[in-house]
């Protein structure tokens, strides 16, 4: 019997997402790269699993958005913020929402299994962009997308939330994610992070070090809880009430605390994750890239790169030549 979810998640991805933003990526050459990571890696696991993904990346940038600089740098540079005229209205902009999106699944899958240039170019050309992230927030205070501190937060945020994600909802999750956290360091290494968590409890640490310096800034305030309800938006999408109760329901219990996350009675707690858990899995189908990747090694593999830390500089680029780039 034909899966009528999965057909239909596998149709949105290649209109919405693949045909969009994944140009340029090469996952079946050359023979027997293993990219980045390669067979029997637990990254290629967990990210094969695309529904969990996407659920992943929607929470990690939930938690991300509770540092202030976050907001600010995503209200200031971010196409998640509608503009006119060039300057920000304070409402979200859908597409913008989408294009993020759209970019961030692209990232995580291309560096998963794409080839070792395909992986060494997404990490090269967001590293681009994170040099022309760099202002000052309205209380005064300076943010900086280079900066070591914002760059351990973020890796430690977008690791968390794939892995939690993966826990929580794939049907058969990893029974060692520290396997995951592991390997994963390689992509945080990547774009110039440094002095990263590498299994789940140092990365639930290095995550609630930052607590003194989280707050619920008016950005986040009027994108989450309440102040969703009636927004019009599907189970599914993006801003809906139910997807951010799900990512809330993910949280560390402190982070839950300082999002105002109240937990349901516990049998419609068990039966909203139990439906969304269907969801997931139900619209879980292969993945094309998961499977040209595979052929690429069927033969074998190459030596593995030993390092992925940038090795020079990058050349100063504009925002307007990243993004012709992408």
């Amino acid at each position: 019997m034909p899966n009528v979810l999965a057909a239909r998640f596998q149709q949105s991805f290649d209109a919405d997402t693949r045909s969009r933003f994944f140009r340029g990526m090469d996952f079946r050459s050359p023979a027997g790269d293993p990219g980045w990571f390669g067979p029997g890696s637990a990254v290629w696991y967990v990210h094969s699993h695309t529904p969990a993904v996407i659920l992943g990346l929607v929470a990690a940038s939930y938690i991300e958005g509770l540092d202030p600089s976050i907001s600010w740098m995503g209200y200031d540079h971010s196409r998640l913020v509608e503009r006119r005229d060039g300057v920000p209205t304070g409402a979200i902009d859908e597409e913008g929402g989408k294009v993020r999106l759209g970019h961030s699944v692209a990232f995580f899958i291309g560096t998963a299994y794409g080839s070792t240039r395909t992986a060494e170019n997404l990490a090269r050309t967001v590293r681009a962009m994170h040099h022309t992230v760099k202002g000052v927030r309205p209380d005064g205070l300076p943010y900086d997308a280079d900066s070591p501190e914002w760059l351990r937060w973020n890796y430690a945020t977008v690791v968390w939330g794939l892995a939690t994600a993966h826990e929580r909802y794939h049907r058969a999750p990893l029974a060692d994610i520290d396997r995951y956290y592991g390997e994963f360091v390689r992509v945080g290494e990547a774009l110039g992070g440094t002095d990263l968590p590498a299994t789940k409890q140092d990365t639930l640490d290095c995550l609630e070090s930052y607590l003194p310096k989280l707050a619920m800034t008016p950005i986040k305030a009027f994108a989450t809880g309440p102040n969703l309800r009636g927004n019009g938006r599907k189970a599914w999408e993006p801003g809906s009430e139910f997807l951010d109760w799900a990512v809330r329901d993910m949280l560390p219990g402190w982070a839950q605390k300082l999002a105002l996350y109240q937990r349901p009675n516990p049998v419609r707690l068990r039966l909203r994750r139990a439906a969304l858990r269907a969801v997931v899995n139900g619209a879980d189908s292969p993945l094309r890239e998961f499977d040209e990747a595979r052929a690429r090694v069927a033969a074998g593999v190459t030596a593995p790169v030993t390092s992925t830390r940038p090795g020079t500089p990058d050349p100063a680029r504009t925002r307007a030549e990243v993004e012709a780039a992408l």
